[in-house]
């Protein structure tokens, strides 16, 4: 049998980071790791080819090669899912489909000859089985939760891995919390389920034999589930096998806001390698924090929050929701105010949308406030559903957001504020590449001569360079990441 997995491509996004890769001549931020795990899945004496759209256009020669095709999607990837399917059928190939888009919209998919919905660890297994015996039904699904003791170690090896600015590992499934605009638990349910440190390290030790030196993101949707299980068991485990191999990664997450009340899980967490940390702060307003049942977020000081977090050694990333029912007029402002006081540099501001499968698409489906489906990309200027605050008044206000914390002033001023605050643990030294030299040289061009931000831009170099020297390549990346962040959101403005 040969096996062709496809993940389609997507459009522009804030996370995909498409103006910055340029600078270090990369084609994706990271691979499809739902379909190299699922890969690892297969048979063994099948053949299996990899085509990850964002780094390999899909050629009709790989369609005419395959004997069944395997493709996973979110939702920003439907259109491009639609037409993968479309080549597929035109080539007269029988299609399997997983992954988020398809476990929620399998029944808008009618081309589709097999579903593969859930988690693969259990639904995989019984449809290459039936498969085997020529009696596949058309789907499977499941309400079990996979143990994550049984996920296999994913089949990088399909992958031309030079080709990405990081790799996925995942640790853990589920999240404790229940936020009304978010689909995780009713996907993965709020039993975090976790994988073995012997097996993470596995995992580890197989991306260090491929020749694999840099950044490896955890994409666990909360990373910090299960303290107990990090502290006495994984970040241990990672500490000791980053130290016999002489400190090769630097691992990012996501994680709640109650990581800052936890002062010897964040210094382990910066010991076993982690430099960076996503957090959902989501809204400073405490009645839509009630909305939306944001109850980890709530009665905190999340300047302070955020500020020990980062003093500790990881850079926290946020997101942000316009748009709630409670909103008050002043909410600009307030976000505004907050994004620059806290120092973090990677704001993702978002208009709120709801996803199918989520207790506020549910909700607001009763109020017959629904308007549409979701585009997948909450930075769009998009909306599915009728707001309270008055649409124009909302969407103005998410402009003058937007223009005001990505100014080349204001994002200038707030990487002086995160490098002035920042603490990173000592260790890992940088490691001059081959392709160093070019990047500075792009970075000094674009940014520094033909830029708009060349004057903040040098200010913040010399300034970095006299007062902060070991974090100048954190200052300099931050720098590029505006140039991205500016170019995405430029197109709605």
């Amino acid at each position: 049998m040969k096996v062709l997995l496809i993940y389609p491509d997507h459009p522009e996004t804030f996370w995909g980071f498409k103006h910055a890769l340029k600078f270090i001549s990369k084609k994706a931020v990271d691979p499809p790791l739902g379909l190299v795990t699922v890969a690892a899945m297969l048979p063994e004496h099948w053949e299996k080819r990899l085509i990850d759209m964002k780094v390999t256009p899909l050629k009709d020669i790989d369609l005419k090669w395959a004997d069944l095709v395997f493709i996973s999607a979110m939702s920003i990837q439907r259109n491009t899912a639609e037409n993968v399917i479309k080549r597929c059928r035109e080539f007269n190939k029988k299609v399997v489909a997983g992954g988020p888009l398809f476990t929620i919209d399998y029944d808008q998919f009618d081309d589709v000859d097999y579903f593969v919905l859930n988690e693969a660890e259990i639904t995989l297994p019984r449809f290459l089985n039936d498969l085997e015996h020529g009696n596949a039904n058309r789907i499977y699904e499941t309400d079990e939760f996979a143990n994550m003791r049984c996920s296999p170690i994913p089949a990088w090896e399909l992958l031309d891995i030079k080709k990405y600015a990081a790799m996925d590992i995942q640790y853990s499934r589920g999240c404790p919390f229940n936020c009304e605009f978010c689909n995780v638990s009713q996907l993965l349910g709020q039993r975090v389920r976790t994988k073995t440190e012997t097996q993470v390290v596995n995992e580890l030790e197989r991306l260090y034999k491929l020749g694999w030196r840099s950044d490896v993101f955890f994409v666990d949707d909360n990373f910090i589930g299960n303290k107990n299980k990090l502290k006495k068991h994984l970040l241990p485990a990672i500490i000791e096998w980053m130290a016999s191999r002489k400190q090769p990664f630097r691992f990012s997450t996501e994680a709640s806001i109650n990581l800052a009340d936890d002062d010897e899980l964040m210094a382990l967490m910066t010991r076993a390698g982690f430099n960076s940390v996503f957090i959902g702060i989501e809204t400073l307003d405490e009645e839509s924090l009630t909305e939306c049942n944001k109850i980890q977020n709530k009665s905190r000081d999340l300047v302070d929050c955020v500020k020990r977090i980062q003093r500790s050694g990881l850079q926290v990333k946020g997101g942000f929701i316009l748009g709630f029912d409670n909103d008050p007029p002043s909410v600009f402002e307030q976000l505004k105010s907050f994004i620059q006081e806290s120092g973090i540099v990677t704001a993702m501001v978002g208009l709120l949308n709801a996803p199918r499968g989520t207790r506020l698409y549910s909700r607001l489906k009763e109020e017959g406030r629904l308007l549409k489906e979701t585009t997948g990309d909450n930075t769009d200027f998009s909306l599915n559903f009728t707001p309270v605050m008055d649409n124009n008044i909302l969407l103005k206000g998410y402009r003058e957001v937007i223009s005001g914390i990505y100014s080349c002033e204001a994002y200038y001023k707030r990487i002086r504020k995160f490098i002035s605050e920042f603490n990173p643990m000592p260790g890992g030294k940088m490691r001059f590449k081959l392709g160093f030299v070019k990047t500075v040289v792009k970075t000094f061009f674009i940014l520094g001569i033909v830029g708009r931000e060349r004057i903040h831009f040098w200010k913040l170099f010399f300034w970095t360079i006299f007062k902060h020297p070991r974090l100048t390549h954190i200052a300099m990346t931050l720098a590029v990441y505006g140039l991205h962040f500016r170019k995405i959101f430029e197109r709605y403005m």
